[in-house]
């Protein structure tokens, strides 16, 4: 048996909704946006889960200066439980940062400083999502909760990450599949 994830299966560039039924705290009704993919695991960051923390509030704990008034009041998102005290910012492709990773032709992941820091002063990408920690699965492991009903998978819209407000996202991730969230059964796939 091969280890190889078919590429029919593979999530990066997609959701990852919890079923209803799903209660793990830190994942209970979130959206994540899966940014890989691979036979060793998966890594993600919830984008429906704002912290009570905003840019302004971690410009000010980085120590850094900030220019841009406007973007003080935006959310910081708990990205999910592994390494909380580490910065992701998921971005459309724009400048040279010290440690990025392409997604796609239209997303990337940056988890250095520097990017921060250009947001600050107006310099950095227009769209972003700045979240602290991330959501892993090992090898194996995503599989065996999709294949127990805890999560539907579907392709991911840039759009919902970065234009639809936060409350909406869970239920317009299932309507891209053609799926009511909020009218499933917290009994499904129980006798």
């Amino acid at each position: 048996m091969s280890s190889l994830i078919d590429p029919a299966d593979n999530l990066t560039n997609h959701f990852l909704i919890a079923m209803p039924n799903l209660a793990d705290p830190n994942f209970h009704h979130t959206v994540t946006y899966m940014c890989d993919h691979n036979p060793e695991g998966a890594m993600g960051l919830v984008i429906n889960r704002p912290m009570d923390l905003s840019l302004g509030e971690l410009f000010d704990y980085l120590d850094i200066q900030n220019g841009k008034q406007d973007i003080l009041n935006i959310p910081v998102y708990q990205g999910g439980p592994v390494q909380t005290e580490r910065g992701f910012v998921l971005h459309k492709p724009m400048g040279e940062w010290e440690a990025s990773m392409p997604i796609t032709p239209q997303l990337e992941l940056t988890m250095s400083q520097d990017i921060i820091e250009a947001i600050a002063h107006g310099e950095g990408p227009d769209q972003y999502l700045i979240a602290l920690g991330y959501a892993g699965w090992g090898q194996g492991q995503l599989e065996a909760e999709l294949a127990s009903n805890a999560w539907l998978s579907g392709p991911a819209e840039n759009a919902i990450i970065f234009d639809k407000p936060i409350e909406q996202r869970w239920n317009a991730s299932a309507a891209l599949l053609g799926v009511e969230i909020s009218q499933i059964s917290n009994d499904i796939g129980h006798a």
